[in-house]
């Protein structure tokens, strides 16, 4: 019972903020602030932090589902992989694509920097998706 709760509270507090700092902040400080730099920093750095909280909520919700005696061997198996799923997200796009898109970025490489920022939202997108199944498929 007390693992259901802390595994629902950290699948909450990762799908929040996930969609909190995709969905709210970063659009808020680019309608908001002149400055388009100061605001793709300023979001840059909420991703950064968000990207971390992901490996830790995922890592966590792993531990929790494979230590629950509720949970049965099907229903561990598919939330794992949504898991999984998210934890790719994550690791492809702060990992992967986030390195090169700073040095294309700093290069003045506008073509293939947006380019890859676009694979980024649409990796975010897929992640929030997960989000919500993760949430649906959970109690």
């Amino acid at each position: 019972m007390l693992l259901a709760k802390a595994r629902l509270l950290l699948i909450t507090l990762w799908a929040g903020s996930l969609w909190t700092v995709g969905y709210l902040v970063a659009p808020t400080l680019f309608g908001t602030l002149a400055d388009r730099a100061l605001a793709g920093t300023i979001a840059g750095s909420m991703f950064r932090v968000e990207a971390w909280l992901s490996l830790v909520c995922g890592a966590a919700v792993i531990g929790l589902l494979y230590a629950a005696k509720d949970v049965t061997v099907q229903r561990r198996k598919t939330l794992v992989l949504i898991v999984v799923g998210m934890l790719v997200c994550t690791l492809v796009s702060h990992f992967g694509l986030q390195p090169v898109m700073a040095s294309m970025r700093e290069a003045g490489d506008r073509a293939s920097f947006g380019m890859l920022h676009g694979v980024s939202m649409v990796l975010y997108l897929v992640q929030a998706v997960l989000a919500v199944i993760l949430v649906v498929k959970n109690p």
